[in-house]
């Protein structure tokens, strides 16, 4: 069963401002790639950071998510460039 994936609206902002800083659309592309990759299988597509995040990395975008399992949602919690580097981890 797929899992609805979320993007937040932090996520959707960083996401914009890749895509207009971009000469090429590569990062709607991979967003476009990455989105039923986290629906399929969520717990799988990317590698554990801690407890229910993930991290999930396909050039040039990499996401930071989160699987909600009682209610079947992945959130895409921030997204980067993998030219420039994943930012450094905030937590709560």
């Amino acid at each position: 069963m797929n899992y609805r994936v979320i993007w937040t609206p932090l996520a959707v902002v960083q996401l914009n401002t890749l895509w207009l800083a971009a000469s090429i659309r590569g990062p709607m592309t991979a967003a476009r790639a990455i989105d039923p990759e986290l629906a399929a299988r969520p717990h799988t597509a990317g590698a554990p950071l801690f407890d229910t995040v993930y991290e999930y990395i396909r050039p040039p975008l990499g996401v930071e998510f989160e699987v909600i399992a009682a209610d079947q949602q992945v959130r895409v919690l921030t997204c980067w460039s993998t030219a420039t580097g994943r930012p450094a981890v905030t937590g709560n």
